[in-house]
């Protein structure tokens, strides 16, 4: 890669963080309308990458549920483009996994604990299960610091909370003390 293409790359997420900086202070607008010109610029062909943050961040700044958790799934498919290519090795003939990109694997709790949240929000408990799981299942890439913690945090109150959602059964995360 040129010096060029990585400055550039590097513009393009620093315009994304300027945009959440704005997000978290509050101007939900002008965050979406800059991560949206963002967007327009790099679009559905872009650095997987720059697609996933955006789009994680967009999801966010979503005032409707449906819009968020459309956006949340564009972050998760960016996210499954960065997946390392398959082993194929002489015993599995390349039939292996493709693994989470070493890189990525950090984000994956999170990017499935924002599903099972936009889900839970639309009242589709079974689905947000499904992607709060992913996230418990997803937390050995989180490192020990305040970033980790923080979701592994919300993890557990997402699980008590659909713990209380009717039709629950018995408890499907055993494994959380009460």
């Amino acid at each position: 890669m040129t010096e060029q293409q990585e400055a550039s790359e590097d513009a393009v997420m620093t315009r994304i963080g300027q945009a959440v900086i704005l997000l978290h202070a509050g101007d939900r607008e002008e965050a979406r309308n800059r991560l949206g010109a963002i967007w327009s610029e790099i679009g559905e062909e872009g650095d997987d990458l720059h697609r996933c943050t955006l789009a994680h961040y967009m999801a966010d700044a979503q005032d409707d549920p449906a819009d968020e958790l459309a956006w949340d799934l564009r972050a998760l498919t960016a996210a499954e483009a960065l997946r390392d290519p398959p082993a194929t090795g002489p015993r599995d003939g390349g039939s292996a996994p493709r693994e989470p990109h070493l890189a990525m694997r950090v984000f994956y709790p999170s990017l499935h604990l924002s599903l099972a949240a936009d889900y839970l929000k639309l009242q589709r408990p079974e689905a947000a299960r499904v992607h709060l799981t992913r996230a418990r299942a997803a937390t050995g890439a989180l490192p020990d610091d305040g970033y980790g913690n923080g979701v592994r945090e919300a993890i557990a109150r997402l699980e008590r909370r659909l713990a209380t959602e009717p039709g629950a059964g018995p408890r499907p995360f055993p494994e959380q003390s009460p």
